[in-house]
């Protein structure tokens, strides 16, 4: 156990990893459909232990997936920012209730209204299904929203979806949102990064390859193409400055560190947070968390204040 983390973060790593009950066969289709059941709640559990509350919520239907709108009690008056965020959950998991936990989970902690998608998965619903679902919201918000009031964000399986989303606005024509945040992001899905061998073992929340599930999700499809691995994308075409987190034990280490300097390499602004000694997930409830939400609310108001773009942002 690291001394140089706080007693809570301590805590955390102390505490029993989740197994899941590890993936069924790739063809077993009703096997994987339990999967997600059992582990959908899992997931919903963990949201209700956290409890964020105070947040209005209404679900607005869409052709293929859903929106949960999420009004938080933090928000400011008159505010006209947007979050449009993308859940995690392996690209399999979060759906349904657990979107709807996630999303005022995500509302609470930027103090903004968001829109929560939830979007279709397999085993029913592979690639491109959740990322049309996730485009489909975009749109949808920009009949609003002007885009720079727009943020949107992922955590692990949600920022892979939310790069992919912004790559596939950009190549369609659509503006840009003002800035994106990827927590944790699973934008590689070849894991082909130096810490998937490296951290295996370490990482409490990520204690395996996720690829059994990569495959089901890309349905055949090429795993290295950018709107499946976006940190094989080309940036130079336009990418909104970019928030990346991730912990030292973190399965996906590699992913942000990569993504930081793909985006760089394209002279994007782009923000990398290390968190010491956190596995996947960022220990949020910690004060190394709190910090770390600290610095996505700085980077967000840099980027997008109130609506209106800041000089240089």
């Amino acid at each position: 156990m690291p001394t140089s983390i706080s007693a809570e973060a301590q805590a955390y790593l102390a505490s029993p990893a989740v197994r899941s009950p590890g993936y069924p066969p790739s063809g077993d289709l009703a096997g994987w459909r339990e999967y997600v059941t059992s582990m959908d709640a899992l997931m919903l559990a963990r949201f209700s232990q956290g409890n964020p509350g105070g947040a209005d919520v209404e679900h607005i239907p869409m052709d293929g997936g859903g929106v949960f709108t999420v009004i938080p009690s933090n928000a400011k008056p008159g505010d006209r920012r947007v979050c449009l965020d993308i859940h995690g959950g392996g690209l399999v998991i979060g759906g349904g209730e657990c979107c709807r936990a996630s999303g005022i989970a995500t509302a609470m902690a930027y103090g903004l209204p968001t829109w929560a998608v939830d979007y279709r998965m397999p085993p029913d619903y592979p690639y491109p299904a959740g990322l049309d679902d996730c485009v489909a919201a975009y749109r949808a918000l920009l009949e609003d929203r002007r885009p720079e009031e727009l943020i949107v964000s992922g955590v692990s399986a949600g920022g892979n979806l939310a790069a992919a989303l912004i790559l596939r606005a950009r190549d369609e024509g659509l503006p840009l949102p003002a800035a994106a945040v990827l927590l944790t992001p699973e934008v590689d899905l070849t894991e082909s990064g130096d810490s998937f061998r490296t951290n295996l073992g370490v990482d409490t929340v990520l204690t395996h390859s996720l690829m059994p599930a990569n495959l089901l999700y890309a349905d055949g499809h090429d795993l290295a193409h950018p709107y499946l691995s976006p940190v094989f994308a080309d940036f130079s075409s336009g990418f909104p400055p970019t928030f990346l987190a991730t912990g030292t034990r973190d399965l996906f280490l590699s992913n942000a560190v990569r993504m930081h300097r793909a985006l760089r390499r394209a002279a994007v602004p782009a923000e990398l947070h290390v968190l010491e000694a956190a596995p996947h997930g960022l220990m949020l409830s910690t004060p190394e968390g709190e910090d770390l939400l600290r610095e996505l609310r700085a980077f967000v108001d840099a980027s997008c204040a109130s609506g209106t773009v800041r000089p240089g942002g």
